[in-house]
């Protein structure tokens, strides 16, 4: 069983208990904090609660994680770019097409089965049986690189890195239209939709502090190719953001329209999560590690040239 402990201080008085720990307990999604609570695993002052409790200032918050049960999600044989693995980490080149942990619908061909046959049980156990290892997610038609934690330790410090915006993630990407600025920043909240509940959306009065950071690579006849950085990491960020300055990522099933895209080959976004750099959660060294272009993104780049 893993604690972890929080002194509520005076700003976040009144925030709502799941919403709090939400922002503050990365590697845990707001779901299985729900659950967390349901379960009992989540108490205030030593008593259980409930994910409407408002917070007030001084209130203990103990959080229990329980130790990971027996995975019922099988380990399979599927092939893996691994870029780099030591004992307390390995990072990863996902291909598009591949859901990174279990769900409905989806419980053979992921990350995680892969994972779970390489590995072994060399995994952290932080974010449940169905998401063992998993420090941070990227999109299924998200190809590009992630890091995953072979034990608590490790996941924890990683989390961290990311909840204090000292973790590099870069992207490209190509967007429709035709970016004027070389240079420039989005920053808007994200939050769910109001009526889709599985999309999410730029929700300016509410939703979750969102930074995202591009510049112009090359420009072509009505695309632009982009480099993207990362200051916050929030659910289909890159996606929602170039969707909401007007320019959404080409291929882009949910947050651009189908029926624009000219490039029927890419089935899904074209966006590449091509750097990752962090802190070495045991040695305390900086490591940085790239992937290159994958052959659907050089593909659309060779198609955009003969266009321009």
């Amino acid at each position: 069983m893993n604690e972890l402990i929080f002194t509520v201080k005076f700003e976040n008085q009144g925030k709502r208990i799941d919403k709090f720990l939400s922002s503050v307990v990365n590697e845990i999604s707001r779901s299985y904090i729900h659950k967390l609570i349901q379960n009992g695993d989540i108490k205030v002052n030593n008593s259980v609660t409930n994910k409407n409790y408002r917070l007030m200032e001084n209130d203990q918050i103990k959080i229990n994680i329980p130790e990971p049960q027996i995975l019922e999600i099988l380990p399979e044989n599927i092939p893996l770019d691994i870029v780099y693995e030591d004992n307390d980490l390995l990072v990863v080149n996902k291909p598009k097409d591949m859901v990174v942990h279990p769900a409905p619908g989806n419980y053979h061909g992921t990350l995680v089965n892969a994972l779970l046959y390489h590995c072994k049980n060399s995994l952290s156990g932080i974010n449940g049986i169905i998401r063992p290892g998993i420090v941070h997610r990227i999109d299924k038609d998200t190809s590009g690189l992630l890091i995953v934690a072979k034990n608590d330790n490790s996941h924890k410090n990683l989390a961290e890195q990311i909840k204090n915006h000292s973790f590099t993630r870069e992207y490209e990407a190509v967007v429709y239209g035709n970016i004027k600025e070389n240079v420039g920043t989005v920053n808007a909240n994200i939050g769910r939709h109001k009526t889709n509940r599985k999309k999410m959306a730029v929700t300016p009065l509410c939703g979750r502090n969102a930074i995202t950071h591009y510049s112009v690579l090359e420009r072509y006849k009505g695309f632009t190719h982009l480099k993207l950085k990362l200051e916050t990491g929030r659910t289909h960020q890159i996606r929602v953001h170039m969707s909401y300055i007007g320019h959404p990522v080409v291929g882009d099933e949910v947050y651009a329209n189908p029926k624009h895209n000219p490039f029927k080959f890419l089935k899904g976004q074209c966006l590449h999560a091509g750097k990752i750099g962090f802190l070495h959660p045991v040695t305390g060294k900086y490591m940085e590690f790239d992937a290159p272009l994958p052959e659907y993104f050089e593909n659309l780049l060779k198609k955009l040239r003969k266009m321009s």
